[in-house]
């Protein structure tokens, strides 16, 4: 029998004030047929085969893994085909551009097994992949892998791999002519508290990459400040060494942590998916954040293991999707929660209501009509892997607008970078985003960013910055008509 733990009832019949305010969208699962086993944890898209829209990479428990190629918003499993469907317990999969050459590769990430590496990492060759493990220097004999993340974490221009690690220190390895080598402990990333969750972005706007380590079982967590390539936890300092969770509590730990623009001032805020409640801390600047969780009702009290953060009814605010986890017998509640600007508020539709709870999450528009659709794993034997359309009207969802963002040679190796919208002309933001550097469950895609764009304004500026060797140096597209998917090169 399913046994599931709700938020209290006083927050859901908020949900009402919400709906009331606008256009809110439902959730309508597709090809249910082929998405509902279960026993699965992470999902992750890219665009393999450059078609233009978006595939998706499932990672399963000891079934075999899929690929599934994307044609217009129908999806075909071809990962026996493409050379992936592995069978080994998949806890991570992370998509980027690792040899530079125009194409997303997949580095999977396993439970230990003897003899075998816990990572993989496939080049892709024309939506064929290829086992590159050995040759890039990958082949990791143990560890709890958790989060990847491919970033370029001093600026020479390819993508270093970054490794959380739950049961050791955790691992950087630096990139060098697609050779890779851990030198994590020579520049202090090599953490060795229990590490799930991590992103990476320029937290106290200095001109390099910064990562937030999310820590399980009572550790604190992490947040380690870039300073000419050398690393030095400032959480403390920070404010957020704890995530909102009752700090030293071992049954307590933070499973992700999320970037993103929460309060739409133009600074990135960190969001802590935790065991315990929920926690939001505002980018103060200056490198100091506040904790506002309480003021905007989200510090609930319960266990999470993802959060992902969409704008997903066009208003050009970011909404939160958190994930409960399913421990004990008990599938804690997933929840969808529209942020007002001053609040979060629960706005969960029936059609997610009604799923068991689930372990990864990730937004993408899947179908091409402009907003972001909603993509589930289930961890349960009796779980699924869905993807729901986001119904939005389509007058609405035409407001939708996708960057992406390019280096000089028009590859993908820039994930933390920030785009902004402002309204054309003008220096009213309409929202920020980041270049994926860590999200769902364990996972980073490779796609472009999105923005809703609020009904009437006509154009927008965007404007794009890649924190490097202590610069932010601001390019530019202006006067850009939403509907569409725009292309940023920076140099």
């Amino acid at each position: 029998m399913r046994t599931t733990l709700r938020l209290s009832a006083c927050v859901v019949l908020l949900a009402g004030v919400a709906l009331a305010q606008g256009t809110w969208p439902t959730f309508e699962p597709i090809q249910r047929e082929i998405f509902g086993a279960g026993s699965n944890f992470t999902n992750a898209f890219a665009d393999i085969d450059g078609d233009g829209d978006l595939d998706m990479f499932v990672g399963f428990d000891g079934k075999p893994n899929r690929l599934y190629r994307n044609d217009k918003g129908t999806f075909t499993d071809i990962a026996s085909a493409a050379g992936v469907a592995d069978t080994r317990p998949t806890r991570a999969a992370a998509w980027a551009d690792f040899d530079a050459d125009g194409d997303p590769d997949l580095l999977v990430g396993f439970t230990p097994l003897k003899d075998a590496s816990v990572l993989r990492l496939y080049r892709n060759d024309g939506a064929k992949f290829a086992d590159t493990t050995a040759a890039a220097g990958l082949v990791v004999a143990t560890g709890a892998v958790r989060q990847p993340a491919f970033v370029d974490f001093d600026g020479d221009g390819d993508l270093d791999l970054f490794i959380a690690f739950r049961d050791r220190a955790n691992a950087l390895y630096r990139n060098d002519g697609g050779k890779f080598t851990d030198i994590a402990a020579a520049i202090g990333l090599a953490d060795t508290r229990r590490t799930v969750g991590a992103v990476w972005f320029d937290y106290d706007e200095d001109g390099d990459l910064d990562a937030a380590v999310a820590n399980m079982d009572g550790d604190a967590n992490g947040l380690f400040r870039n300073d000419d390539g050398r690393f030095t936890d400032a959480a403390e300092v920070a404010g957020v060494a704890w995530g909102g969770r009752q700090p030293k509590h071992a049954g307590n730990g933070t499973v992700r942590v999320c970037a993103a623009d929460v309060d739409a001032d133009g600074k990135f805020d960190l969001f802590a998916a935790n065991y315990g409640p929920l926690g939001f801390f505002s980018n103060r600047g200056k490198g100091v954040f506040e904790d506002r969780a309480a003021a905007w009702h989200i510090a609930i009290d319960s266990r999470y293991d993802a959060c992902a953060f969409a704008d997903v009814d066009h208003d050009g605010r970011l909404d939160l999707y958190v994930n409960g986890t399913v421990t004990g017998g008990a599938s804690w509640q997933d929840s969808l929660f529209r942020n007002t600007g001053s609040e979060f508020v629960d706005a969960t539709p029936p059609s997610i209501r009604a799923l068991q709870a689930d372990h990864g999450v990730q937004w993408a528009d899947v179908d091409g009509d402009g907003d972001l659709d909603l993509a589930l794993t289930g961890s349960r034997t009796d779980g699924m892997h869905s993807v729901m359309r986001n119904m939005l009207p389509a007058a609405d969802a035409a407001r939708g607008l996708h960057v992406r963002v390019l280096d000089a040679k028009g590859h993908a190796t820039l994930a933390g970078a920030e785009v902004r919208v402002f309204a054309a002309g003008t220096t009213r933001l309409v929202g920020a985003r980041l270049v994926d550097s860590g999200s769902g469950y364990d996972a980073q895609n490779d796609m472009p960013v999105h923005f809703g764009i609020p009904a009437g304004t006509a154009r927008v500026d965007v404007q794009v910055i890649v924190p490097r060797h202590g610069a932010r140096r601001p390019v530019w597209q202006r006067g850009v008509a939403p509907g569409r998917t725009i292309t940023v090169r920076t140099p």
